[in-house]
């Protein structure tokens, strides 16, 4: 959830500094458009996409942006009242459902997730009592906790070694870990390090009853006090999405651009998403759809225990304010 996620290291500087001018046109209400993102294509592309296509500027806003490495550190950033709006992974959709932010909208669905394990392990099942790294609270968490309760088997069968998505990477191909909980584009790092790795599960595995979906947040308090400011950040965002679904090849150039990332890592992970128009994320929200998703990830979080009683997603989801933007 990471999410999402992973070239950080080489676009921290970039995006730290990342704040969006539009000359004088700025309202009163720019200070307020601040956003967290994580340095992946789904995440960023947005926010690339609305720069390049000047979309704020047509809703007279300069939103400042933030790189963060992953969806629960925004939520926390939320919670101290420096970010109001973000961009997380499905790993962190746990923290809306506690009612620490709102979800209020979906961006697309991943396929990047996979629990890898080191060359002679065959099966979920012989990670049991061994060492796997895992960003906790992210997708690479999901993902892996899933694939243990479908191989019945649960987390405190094998030692839960917690990193950031970095360490997983450097722990893995030194073989400190036997396994992992991470994704694509970082298993593309580590494949030529470790010919003989595996991949032993999927988010495929479980679509489409569970979609990997990515989200865009908000601080609960700018929802409740300024919805029309929700509603400006959301117009910007489903415009982005539609030009990126009826452009990729274009997106993928202005989110490489963006990044500051190799354009083959951009690319597959781009390729490797479903692509989602506002038009059918509306009628998604409104037949009950995305409901659906955020459903059966309150009761994934329950099984694992991360979460005792997961609110109803009609009051984590604010899904008029998605349909009226």
């Amino acid at each position: 959830m990471l999410t999402r996620r992973t070239l950080v290291r080489t676009t921290a500087a970039f995006a730290a500094a990342s704040v969006f001018s539009i000359g004088g046109k700025a309202s009163a209400q720019s200070a307020d458009m601040t956003i967290g993102y994580i340095a992946d294509f789904p995440n960023a592309s947005v926010l690339a996409i609305a720069q390049d296509q000047k979309l704020w500027e047509a809703e007279g806003i300069t939103p400042s942006v933030k790189v963060f490495t992953n969806g629960p550190i925004q939520i926390q950033a939320m919670g101290a009242g420096s970010l109001n709006f973000g961009t997380i992974g499905p790993g962190a959709l746990w923290l809306p459902a506690s009612g620490r932010a709102k979800v209020i909208g979906v961006n697309d669905i991943g396929f990047s997730d996979r629990v890898i394990v080191q060359g002679g392990i065959a099966s979920i099942a012989d990670l049991k009592t061994r060492k796997v790294g895992v960003p906790q609270g992210t997708s690479g968490d999901m993902i892996l906790r899933m694939a243990l309760t479908k191989a019945g088997m649960s987390i405190s069968d094998i030692q839960v070694v917690p990193m950031d998505p970095s360490t997983v990477v450097a722990a893995f191909t030194s073989k400190q870990i036997d396994g992992a909980g991470i994704w694509y584009p970082l298993i593309d790092t580590i494949k030529p390090r470790v010919p003989d790795m595996k991949e032993l599960a999927s988010n495929q595995d479980f679509y489409p009853q569970t979609s990997f979906i990515n989200t865009f947040v908000a601080r609960n308090e700018i929802v409740q006090q300024n919805p029309d400011l929700v509603r400006k950040f959301l117009r910007v965002m489903k415009k982005a999405m539609d030009y990126r679904v009826a452009n990729l090849d274009r997106s993928i150039q202005i989110t490489t651009a963006f990044l500051n990332a190799p354009v083959e890592v951009t690319e597959k992970v781009a390729r490797s998403r479903k692509m989602l128009t506002s038009k059918e994320l509306d009628a998604f929200t409104k037949d009950g759809t995305v409901n659906k998703w955020l459903t059966e990830f309150n009761k994934m979080f329950q099984e694992f225990g991360t979460i005792k009683e997961p609110l109803p997603p009609a009051q984590f989801y604010t899904g008029d304010l998605f349909t009226s933007a």
